[in-house]
């Protein structure tokens, strides 16, 4: 069952630069940094109320990240649902004929399994579930 809102992903061109915005302009503070191998990816994390937001900076051309940066530009790139049954999420998307990137979580960041929803069957908004390892 989704459980709230986790975080907001946010593709960033220079994880350096957009983390002094959120930490000069906004007053946020960066609680951490991460690199996903995987994804190549680069992160930062800020706490917003009980929202996250995780910037993400591609460490590769061909990353997802990179590819969403030259098609769209920075901004938000997804939204994460927290779930305590990332299985079942999947499952139930499954079912209801939702496309799914990945049909097997994950290891992401944050210490986390995550999976994603394809953006063509979510009305454009790519969406990720996640949950606690």
């Amino acid at each position: 069952m989704i459980q709230k809102i986790d975080h907001l992903g946010i593709a960033v061109r220079n994880l350096d630069e957009a983390t002094k915005y959120y930490e000069e302009a906004l007053g946020l503070k960066c609680e951490g940094r991460e690199e996903v191998a995987s994804q190549k990816v680069k992160t930062a994390f800020f706490t917003v109320g009980e929202v996250h937001l995780e910037l993400l900076e591609p460490t590769a051309d061909d990353s997802p990240i990179a590819k969403f940066l030259a098609k769209n530009g920075e901004g938000i790139h997804h939204i994460a649902f927290g779930t305590d049954d990332i299985t079942g999420q999947l499952s139930q998307a499954a079912d209801q004929g939702i496309r799914l990137i990945h049909e097997v979580p994950f290891e992401g960041a944050a210490d986390k399994l995550v999976a994603f929803l394809h953006p063509k069957s979510t009305h454009g908004v790519l969406t990720e579930f996640c949950m606690p390892k």
